[in-house]
């Protein structure tokens, strides 16, 4: 990550971080409230119209990874947050029942600004 995208990604977690700290307070961490809370920060969401087009936004929200507990697949309560600032930078963050996390880092050639799930 260059210097510039780095100054650029730490100014945008910046501006996450009392989002996500406010909905943690409230208890309010599901990915429909995070990504609506985000958009109202003027984030547009990632993705692909149904033409297959894309809608030119760099903002993911999704549910939290799943993980196997016990010998079972859990899926826990809350959002993971991927913000793209630049090719090379990106805001990474979390929020769930316990705490939230926003940091930046680099993309990751997988999986954008996600970190890729354990094991290949």
């Amino acid at each position: 990550m260059s210097t510039a995208s780095a100054k650029d990604a730490r100014r945008e977690a910046d501006r996450i971080e009392p989002v996500l700290r406010r909905l943690w307070r409230q208890g309010t961490w599901d990915p429909k409230t995070v990504r609506a809370a985000l958009l109202k920060l003027g984030y547009r969401e990632e993705g692909s119209a149904s033409s297959g087009d894309s809608l030119g936004g760099t903002l993911r929200v999704e549910a939290m990874n799943s993980r196997f507990e016990n010998g079972r697949e859990v899926r826990p309560e809350g959002a993971l947050v991927g913000l793209r600032v630049h090719d090379d930078a990106c805001v990474t963050a979390f929020v769930q029942k316990t705490n939230y996390q926003v940091s930046t880092n680099g993309p990751y050639p997988e999986t954008g600004c996600f970190e890729p799930p354990a094991g290949h």
